[in-house]
């Protein structure tokens, strides 16, 4: 169920207009909100319709970057926080995180992330091999051991998102989907208003949260971002013996227990690489990714090379990507499934009854270094990109929100957001 805003009459005028209505977006909506602050929210398709209610709903700081590491230990918090106020139940608790080493390098992997990350509060800890068997309920020794964070969540990305924007309206936020946004006109390189399908709202600044759509919509206005679309897929399986409470993850099958008492499983890094001609210009910059995941990640020309993610010129009284296609939905890998799901039952044999029961394909919006874009960039002064989340946005997007709020209102931001500044590609580029 989503937030219902299409027939909304159109704003002439706010303070901040936020672009997409996924995690980031609506969470950005929402602490605007919760500030006084007059916040519109326009989404061209429905909220959460893409990659927000179709990834895995793990909310980890377990195996994360330490570029990111602190700003989604703040993030966490901050679920902690929200998740009771909204008055709805997303599925949302703390139930641990544990990746599992199905040999000693595997492990040896996990102990140097814990080494390199050590000054962190993450919470994470090695489970020698008896210790992996005592979380599982098992004897076997199938692993060597397992890195262990007890305090990371699970929420239903289904539910989150839409409550968190019925939360937003309730706190004074205006959302408007099937609300596509076309173009940010600017006066003295500082923001001044955005045009819409359905006219233009006068704004002093431009939240830019598009995921997948963010490269599309900042080429037309001039700007380069290395941004490209991968495409995961994922399952649901029928209900089944409980493995673990919360999520469990390994190299061949991941999986997070649901309410229903079936399984949503995927594996991590097996994702396709869509070939659009925006692929080819920074193909250099994604080669690290694509020589680390040559085994498991499929490079495809993509049936929508000229479609709405390819290069695109439009004017603001013109049709655009956005209104062309008012939600992605990629078609899963189900063969791919079908192994993963093999996989699951292989390592966790009290899973051979449960059957494939849905399955679903999301594009995540990947930057070159899997750490995303939280920036003004030059030239357009009160324009704010939040994108690039990586395939880690569900867990790190109120704390990616939190920051977005922080620099509008020129606040001390909860992180160092350097790590995070638009300028480390545009300085690249003009090396």
């Amino acid at each position: 169920m989503s937030v219902s805003g299409e027939n909304r009459p159109l704003p002439e005028q706010t303070q901040v207009v936020v672009i997409g209505g996924g995690i980031v977006g609506v969470c950005t909506a929402l602490y605007l909100a919760e500030k006084g602050i007059p916040v519109v929210l326009c989404e061209k398709g429905r909220i959460a319709g893409e990659q927000s209610s179709r990834n895995w709903g793990w909310i980890r700081k377990a195996g994360r970057d330490n570029r990111e590491l602190q700003l989604m230990i703040e993030s966490a918090a901050l679920w902690s926080d929200l998740a009771p106020r909204l008055g709805e139940d997303i599925g949302y608790g703390i139930r641990g995180t544990t990746y599992l080493a199905t040999n000693e390098a595997e492990l040896a992997r996990h102990e140097t992330w814990l080494a390199e990350n050590s000054g962190f509060a993450h919470g994470a800890a090695l489970l020698s091999a008896q210790q992996t068997d005592d979380l599982l309920k098992r004897n076997d020794r199938q692993f060597a051991g397992a890195l262990h964070t007890p305090s990371d969540a699970t929420a239903e990305p289904r539910l989150a998102v839409p409550a968190m924007a019925r939360y937003a309206e309730r706190l004074g936020a205006t959302i408007l989907e099937g609300c596509a946004v076309r173009s940010v006109e600017r006066t003295g390189g500082k923001v001044r208003s955005v045009v819409t399908e359905r006219g233009e709202i006068a704004c002093q600044s431009v939240v830019l949260a598009g995921g997948v759509w963010s490269r599309t919509f900042l080429e037309n206005i001039g700007l380069s971002l290395p941004q490209l679309a991968v495409k995961s897929s994922v399952m649901r399986t029928t209900p089944g013996p409980e493995v673990i409470a919360g999520t469990v993850g390994a190299t061949n099958a991941s999986l997070r227990r649901r309410a229903d008492g079936g399984y949503t499983i995927a594996r991590a890094g097996a994702a396709e690489f869509q070939l659009v001609p925006a692929a080819f210009r920074h193909f250099g910059d994604f080669l690290p990714i694509l020589a680390d995941r040559w085994r498991i990640m499929k490079i495809r020309l993509s049936g929508d090379f000229f479609g709405p993610l390819g290069r695109h010129r439009w004017k603001a009284d013109e049709i655009t990507p956005f209104e062309q296609v008012r939600v992605m939905d990629p078609a899963p890998d189900r063969k791919l499934l079908d192994r993963v799901l093999a996989s699951a039952k292989t390592l966790h044999p009290r899973l051979d009854g449960v059957e494939i029961a849905e399955t679903w394909g999301g594009l995540i919006d990947v930057m070159p270094d899997e750490i995303p874009v939280v920036d003004e960039p030059p030239g357009w002064a009160g324009l704010v990109i939040a994108t690039g989340l990586s395939g880690h946005g569900f867990g790190i997007g109120p704390g990616v929100a939190k920051l977005v709020v922080q620099h509008i209102e020129g606040e001390t931001p909860l992180v160092d957001m350097k790590p995070f500044a638009f300028s480390r590609f545009t300085k690249k580029a003009a090396a």
